[in-house]
């Protein structure tokens, strides 16, 4: 007997519904909502970076209600959508118990940077990206938790390789229809608009929401009609320009989001500052204040007691500084408003007291109006206390109130989507509640659960592990034919060749930064070379990442891989996968055996890549530096050299260099080739339960947010005259 066609109102109902689903980034950590909008359109849904609102536009409406009219299809939307209002809705969460009185005055985060997903790409990297995963965590675990950054109608840059593999960037204009982006307007519908003085301009600026779960991000944007072209392209590209470019963009965030938050009538509890973007927004703060009668002492010390401050970079190069007479023509009349000269101004973000001929650094402003500060892991802390000894007038690293915090990543928003059916069917399977999934995968215990044999066996996890490999090595297929050249009929076949699923897959995938050294390992060329030649032991490696636009040292680096992939005895075993993004890093940390990190020590200040590789069972093979010098334990993964390094650069690279090539030769191939009668390599396996088990859970922003709402959030929270977090 056939089903009841849905009537006017039933259809209208799931039409409407999945419009407000496609406008809520909820769906991309929900894997039965991206299956309705790919079952829409697969090839939209393909070509158009998985984006739901862009493939409605595909889909007419009277297509959509004719699909609708699929029992088995409106069930499943109709179950997703009951689903996503049960979400947005539960108000029995971990915030409601533990951090109530954030529901009113919630946190407000200001990020330069927040990397949600593929089809809205405004951040640049790792610091977007850790933005982005705090920010779903925190709406998880029901926080009362707001964003505030630029809409970056530019983006950052796509990149391409010329013939002579060298970067290049272009820049697609993003399209606010086509994202899922709300305009920001108030009661009567009508578009709210802010100003912020930049260089004595009146600058007006507007904002876009992104919707991520049930918390909201506040996207400002110049581009209107009454401010003049160069002020209207201000918020054009992620860390665009110059010095004077970047100055701006920085004032327009801290004060512009501020002034934005007012106008929607938020008022904060906590004003968190993840880096030192948006120091500024102490500024306003303090002329608020001090508009409101507060006299300067009074206006500060208030100021301090709303502020935290996260600190990213152990890199010298990486904390914004302004020379005095930019910072006289961009502030303005910032030292009139707060009754101080503009010399007083200066010493605000000076790095090194006492003296007066220094620049204004932006860490140095968070710094002296915050009531606490965190590096984003034990030892990035311990960096940061030495580095700002000085700035604290001590002498002693271990007494300056700088703490740690280690970073973490969304669990479930980045496990791709076989291995999440794959955790969820064994999960239901051992009496796991589905609609708890999402919470549950975020505890010890569910990994613990995973990670046992009775549940999910060697063969089955080794089986898995083949298949998300193949899976990574056809999409590198596809990218590459899909980026060659020389395009031409004998292509498909060459490329189809290429690469080996049997073979330890070696990824290493993330900015270009020098410090990283993306070429360490083939400084032993003659050696990698013979190990690839080794057919009974095949390896591979996939490289993809891109360098920032002004640094041509770290663009010398990718010109040499992609050199070494196409003219050496690596071809065909070595690939760089061009125009590195969100959804390129997913297939690379699920499809690979090794991922493989070797910064020189200290810099990495916490590094999340290799956290996202622990649940799909790829190993992390990497100095200790940042979060991997917390994680190691022995038996999850691989070590590159001790917990220790050379001061002189160039001994740590020739030491670091010899050790990973003893360790990819003496633990890392064996183990992975180390094969029982049936295939299996129980070894291996034995690590990957390992690192599920000690990893997951714990290097999660579940927990990190968690964890700065338990010693920075809340209200009356750890003083910045003490040492927090150590």
């Amino acid at each position: 007997m056939s089903a009841k066609p849905l009537t006017g109102p039933e259809l209208k109902e799931l039409t409407d519904g999945l419009n407000r689903l496609a406008r809520n980034l909820w769906w991309s950590w929900y894997q039965e909502a991206q299956d309705i909008f790919q079952t829409l359109s697969p090839r939209g849904w393909q070509n158009l970076y998985h984006n739901p609102v862009a493939v409605l536009h595909e889909v007419s409406d009277y297509e959509l209600r004719a699909r609708l009219q699929d029992p088995e299809f409106a069930a499943h939307v109709r179950k997703t959508l009951n689903e996503f209002n049960n979400y947005l809705n539960e108000k029995n969460t971990w915030a409601s118990h533990h951090a109530p009185e954030l529901a009113q005055n919630p946190v407000a985060y200001f990020s330069a940077e927040f990397a949600f997903h593929e089809c809205l790409p405004i951040a640049a990297g790792g610091l977007g990206a850790l933005a982005g995963d705090h920010t779903k965590s925190a709406s998880d675990l029901g926080l009362g938790f707001v964003g505030i950054s630029l809409f970056y109608r530019e983006g950052y840059f796509q990149q391409s390789i010329s013939p002579d593999n060298w970067q290049q960037e272009n820049y697609v204009p993003l399209v606010p229809r086509n994202l899922p982006l709300d305009p920001v307007v108030d009661a009567r519908g009508e578009q709210i608009v802010c100003t912020v003085r930049i260089f004595g301009q009146p600058i007006r600026f507007h904002a876009w929401r992104a919707n991520i779960g049930r918390v909201p991000v506040y996207l400002l944007d110049t581009n209107r009609p009454e401010n003049e072209g160069q002020y209207r392209d201000l918020t054009n590209r992620v860390y665009g320009g110059d010095t004077t470019t970047r100055i701006m963009q920085e004032i327009l965030l801290g004060v512009g989001g501020v002034r934005l938050l007012r106008a929607l009538s938020i008022q904060p509890s906590t004003f968190h500052m993840n880096e030192g973007h948006a120091a500024f927004l102490t500024l306003e703060l303090l002329r608020e204040k001090m508009a409101a009668g507060k006299s300067y002492a009074d206006a500060a010390e208030a100021t301090k007691q709303e502020c935290i401050f996260t600190t990213h970079t152990p890199v010298e190069a990486g904390h914004d500084r302004f020379s005095s007479d930019l910072m006289r023509l961009a502030a303005g009349k910032f030292p009139a408003n707060l009754g101080i000269t503009h010399q007083q101004l200066m010493e605000l973000g000076n790095e090194h007291p006492g003296k007066t001929d220094g620049p204004f650094c932006m860490t140095a402003l968070a710094l002296n109006f915050s009531r606490a500060a965190n590096g984003v892991s034990a030892l990035h802390g311990e960096v940061s206390r030495d580095m700002w000894k000085g700035f604290y007038g001590k002498t002693k690293a271990e007494e300056v109130p700088i703490g740690s915090i280690t970073n973490g990543i969304h669990l479930v928003g980045w496990i791709k989507g076989p291995m999440r059916r794959f955790l969820k069917q064994r999960y239901v399977q051992t009496g796991g509640d589905p609609s708890k999934f999402i919470i549950d995968g975020n505890t010890p215990e569910f990994w613990q659960k995973m990670a046992d044999p009775s549940v999910t066996s060697d063969e089955e996890l080794w089986a898995m592990r083949y298949k998300l490999r193949r899976e990574l090595i056809e999409f590198a297929r596809r990218r590459l034919l899909i980026h060659n050249r020389s395009f031409n009929q004998a292509s498909y076949i060459a490329f189809d060749a290429l690469l080996n699923p049997d073979a330890l897959t070696i990824g290493f995938a993330r900015r270009f930064a020098t410090y990283k050294r993306a070429p360490l390992i083939f400084d032993q060329f003659e050696n990698i070379a013979k190990l690839v030649r080794d057919t009974s032991r095949p390896i591979q490696f996939i490289f993809a990442g891109k360098a920032h636009p002004r640094d041509d040292e770290g663009k010398r680096f990718i010109q040499k891989i992609i050199h070494l992939s196409n003219f050496s005895e690596l071809k065909g075993h070595l690939v760089f996968l061009e125009n590195y993004d969100i959804h390129v890093c997913r297939q690379m940390v699920s499809g690979c055996d090794i991922w493989l990190n070797n910064p020189r020590r200290p810099l990495e200040a916490s590094g999340t890549s290799g956290m996202k590789t622990t649940p799909h069972g790829c190993l992390n093979f990497s100095i200790l530096d940042g979060w991997w010098r917390e994680g190691y334990d022995g038996t999850n993964g691989f070590a590159i050299g001790p917990d220790s390094h050379p001061n002189d650069v160039v001994e740590q690279d020739r030491v670091d260099s010899a050790n990973l090539f003893h360790v990819l030769t003496e633990e890392v191939v064996p183990s992975f080739f180390n094969r029982d009668a049936n295939g299996v390599p129980r070894q291996w396996i034995g690590r990957i339960r390992r690192a599920m088990v000690t990893l997951a859970a714990k290097y999660s922003t579940w927990r990190m947010v968690q964890e700065y709402t338990e010693k920075y959030y809340h209200k009356g929270g750890t003083s910045h005259g003490t040492l927090t977090g150590v």
